[in-house]
């Protein structure tokens, strides 16, 4: 990350203007032939919908329509199924027109608004597939909460499933009313046994991600003695129902968005089962920090089911920052240089876009009739007051406890408030129920009354229920101020529905706290610590007195914000972030794993063969440490086995230094070694080096060393190494995010600097920097090895980094239609030998007998026509390949 600051944002952008881009870059994909279907699968905890089993006649006369086990209490509705305090209904009284069948009741559910309302947006020109989990499924009942009771899922037959799958996949959406002219959206229900859904939301999603996301761990919010593995199991199972029913209904050409950290395990998940699928991960709640992040036991395993998605985005520039902090702290994992996550060759893109609210919606429903009552019969209770409203959930990080403390700092600071301002509080019901947490709120507020309050005045007013939004609307376009102050948040929709909603009123300001997601967007509100109480109470004195002038100008200001970057901007930002994806060459092209069969078959057949290998990350694994990679006992057979067949002709071609190779490697017999990526060479029946730099001005070095000492002093943990032919500076031990920093700042200097005026090549590779000479190189290496050996009819050359793409480079022997190659005497032949005269040999190999093989992800960026995921695998090929040379002898 060469830049700490916080890059541009895609504010101001209008949803015409990124649809014609959405629109573009298909067209585009497909004249390339890059597979484009038109259609975004949304994956998401729930269906926008709720469900009710409608009981059969027959059900009412045993009384047990609820399917439940009696005596055993139903786990919480979350969310529930009733209607929450601001329900996401167009403008019409009535909520969205349900859909029935024979067997089900099928309703919109509230809750996630903006998100909802963003998806739908999107089929104004895209079909969508909308994958959830059916939720708690009920049944009509006199006994239960709102006329309804819970239905355990296991007593739904297969014959309701299918009934309901059959409606829910019809097309018939739930949006068709705000948009008629919409493409269609279906719905495909995941099915989960109701303990394991229940451990997998209630118990990881709210006791362990929920908090830790916000900046708690576990212990701070439970109960009881809290293990942050107990869920674990569940948590893992759902996310695999999750991604076997995305399997289901894709088809090559979709974009996969998956929404929220329910579900951070299923990228992985599908880049396995779907390895060309655009996959994209949206994160709805913040992102904590490294040094929080890290304190999570399957942290890696979250981490890494993550980054199976080709696009991770985010709510803001910093939880994007952090997220990239904690997959290079925790996992040790490369940043790119356009700062994505590079994973064993695959590379998860970063990105940020924060969400909005459907504001033409909003802005229909402040026009509601029944608002303009509330509103001036709210204006006539507190005549001659000002009033400060706040609306929150009852949480802990919502910071509604700090609010309450720093409105009594304001009456206490600025006494002339006392008696002429009014704070009402609304706070709806949280995720868990806080008995606490409550019972602080209430005595706070209490003390407050009675410090401050008269026998006709009451300075606070709390009101702990859930409103409707009529009642909503008019308590946010009759407030003074508004206050919203959570401690941690990632997005919050009130602060923009209380813009919208003062348009028609007051113009008035609004306090923000800075660690919320869409502080960073909304930067005309007055924003504060919300710990620190004399910044907020200072910030409420301001926002009360502020002049008319300044009013207008800021709200004018975050209209526009919150007007132009909507829910329906965000959706359409989204499929274009994910379009830009396809084109890139990690999705465009896929290196596919080697053919066992193929590799065998011309292996057996040829008379001379060529093994060229890499040794770390190749033969052997990155280690922190590097004398901690020593050869396994399986690589070791391999090599032993491979180099005493006299067919068979085998280098280690390394980056490592003579004295490594020869220690670990040396007493292998018939083994060709190449050290410091070709500087030097010894051939498989020798015993001495020779050396390429002879001939070289090796001058350079010293200017290197001094550079690199530079550096070195600069950042703890790193070291020199100096070999003969190159000099590499290492900052594996260093601190991971300072070391690539300073490593990119090095290579600036080197690049623009040095390189420009002497014979060398600056080379970045696995947590290090390396200079050395530009005649030389693994490819030099190879090309040698081929002149030398022109009867050859196998090759295969295994490599795992930036290095290793020299010797791919030098094996792209055939261009066009050509059978046969003439091979021109290498650099790497004449150097050694300056008074011999040689001449071009004609190579026997062909074409597909050339295995040029990247370790690593398919997606890596390689020039290697084939791949294998580890070099455990690069040492399985080879022991294959010995068994069946075996098998071959013995039938003879």
């Amino acid at each position: 990350m060469d830049s700490f600051s916080e890059p541009r944002t895609h504010m101001g952008v209008s949803l015409e203007d990124v649809r014609a881009q959405v629109r573009k870059l298909e067209d585009d994909h497909r004249a390339k032939g890059i597979p484009v279907s038109g259609r975004i699968i949304h994956v998401s905890h729930y269906l926008p919908v709720t469900l009710a089993v409608v009981p059969k006649a027959t059900n009412g006369v045993n009384g047990h329509t609820n399917g439940g086990q009696p005596g055993i209490p139903s786990p919480p509705q979350t969310p529930p199924a009733k209607a929450s305090d601001i329900p996401p209904s167009p403008t019409a009284e009535d909520a969205p027109s349900a859909v029935h069948s024979t067997r089900w009741q099928i309703n919109s559910r509230y809750g996630h608004s903006a998100m909802v309302s963003g998806i739908a947006s999107l089929s104004a020109t895209h079909d969508q597939v909308y994958v959830g989990w059916t939720g708690d499924i009920h049944t009509p009942s006199s006994q239960g909460e709102n006329g309804y009771s819970k239905v355990a899922s296991s007593s739904i037959t297969q014959e309701d499933k299918a009934d309901l799958e059959s409606v829910l996949s019809s097309g018939k959406s739930l949006f068709k009313e705000e948009f008629p002219e919409g493409k269609p959206m279906t719905y495909a229900p995941v099915w989960l046994d109701d303990k394991q859904a229940h451990g997998h939301y209630d118990g990881y999603c709210k006791q362990i991600l929920w908090p830790l996301f916000h900046y708690l761990l576990w212990q701070d919010v439970a109960t009881e003695y809290a293990s942050a593995d107990a869920h674990w199991a569940p948590y893992s199972a759902v996310n695999e129902a999750f991604a076997k029913r995305v399997q289901e209904v894709y088809q090559p050409g979709d974009l996969i968005w998956i929404h929220d950290y329910h579900l951070l395990l299923v990228p992985a998940l599908l880049r396995q089962a779907l390895p060309d699928a655009a996959v994209g991960l949206f994160v709805h709640t913040p992102f904590p920090s490294s040094e929080v992040f890290r304190c999570l036991p399957r942290r890696k395993e979250i981490l890494d089911g993550m980054l199976g998605a080709n696009l991770i985005c985010f709510q803001t520039y910093s939880y994007s920052r952090h997220f990239t902090s904690s997959c290079v702290r925790v996992c040790g994992y490369e940043i790119t240089a356009r700062g994505g996550i590079d994973v064993a060759g695959h590379v998860s893109n970063i990105a940020y876009c924060p969400v909005g609210v459907d504001a033409e919606r909003v802005s229909k429903d402040i026009l509601r009739p029944g608002i303009q009552p509330k509103l001036e019969a709210l204006r006539a209770l507190y005549e001659g007051k000002k009033i400060i409203v706040g609306r929150d959930k009852l949480d802990v990080v919502k910071g509604v406890v700090q609010k309450l403390r720093a409105f009594e700092k304001l009456l206490c600071d600025y006494p002339q408030w006392q008696g002429n301002v009014v704070l009402i509080q609304v706070t709806s019901p949280a995720m868990s129920d806080s008995p606490k947490l409550e019972r602080q709120v209430s005595e706070l507020v209490a003390h407050i009354n009675g410090e401050y309050g008269s026998l006709d005045f009451i300075p606070v007013h709390h009101y702990h229920q859930t409103i409707k939004k009529d009642e909503f609307y008019a308590l946010l376009s009759v407030a003074d101020l508004g206050v919203i102050t959570p401690l941690r948040d990632g997005m919050n929709t009130t602060s923009m529905e209380f813009v919208l909603a003062q348009e028609r009123t007051r113009k008035s300001p609004l306090i923000l706290s800075e660690f919320m997601g869409i502080s960073s967007n909304m930067s005309e509100a007055l924003q504060i610590n919300p710990w620190n109480l004399g910044e907020v109470a200072a910030a409420m004195h301001r926002g009360l007195t502020m002049s008319e002038e300044e009013k207008l100008e800021r709200h004018s200001k975050l209209y526009k914000v919150v007007s132009t970057h909507t829910s329906h901007t965000w959706a359409a930002m989204l499929a274009k972030m994910l379009l830009e994806q396809l084109g890139r060459q990690n999705l465009a092209r896929r290196t596919p794993f080697i053919p066992k069969g193929q590799l065998e078959k011309h292996y057996l057949s040829a008379k001379k063969r060529l093994f060229l290998f890499d040794y770390d990350g190749t033969l052997a694994p990155i280690v922190r440490l590097p004398h901690m990679a020593v050869p396994s006992e399986n690589t070791l057979k391999a090599l032993e086995e491979l180099s005493s067949d006299p067919k068979n002709v085998v280098y280690i071609i390394s980056g490592r230094d003579q004295a490594f190779l020869e220690e670990h490697l040396g007493h292998i017999k018939g083994l060709g070694m190449s050290a410091e990526h070709g500087g030097f060479i010894k051939e498989p029946e020798s015993s001495t080096w020779a050396n390429f730099t002879e001939s070289l001005d090796m001058d350079w070095m010293g200017e290197v060393l001094e550079i690199f000492k530079y550096y070195t002093e600069r950042t703890a943990g790193s070291s020199i190494e100096v070999k003969k032919s190159s000099i590499t500076w290492h900052y594996r031990s260093s601190d991971p995010e300072w070391g690539l920093f300073q490593c990119r700042q090095c290579q600036d200097l080197l690049e623009n600097n040095l390189a420009r005026k002497r014979p060398i090549e600056v080379l970045v590779g696995k947590k290090n920097l390396e200079v050395r000479p530009i005649a030389v190189n693994k490819g030099e290496i190879v090309k040698r090895i081929l002149y030398f050996n022109p009867d050859a009819e196998f090759v295969f050359c295994a490599g795992d980094d930036k290095t290793d793409e020299d010797m791919f480079r030098a094996l792209l022997l055939f261009h066009n239609d050509n059978k046969k190659v003439v091979m021109e005497p290498p650099l790497s032949v004449t150097l050694l030998a300056s008074d011999k005269k040689f001449e071009p040999v004609e190579l026997a190999i062909e074409r597909d007998a050339v295995f040029t093989t990247a370790v690593g992800h398919s997606s890596k960026r390689t020039l290697a026509v084939w791949h294998v995921t580890t070099p455990e695998e690069v040492v399985e090929h080879m022991l294959h390949l010995i068994e069946r040379t075996s098998q071959e002898k013995s039938s003879l």
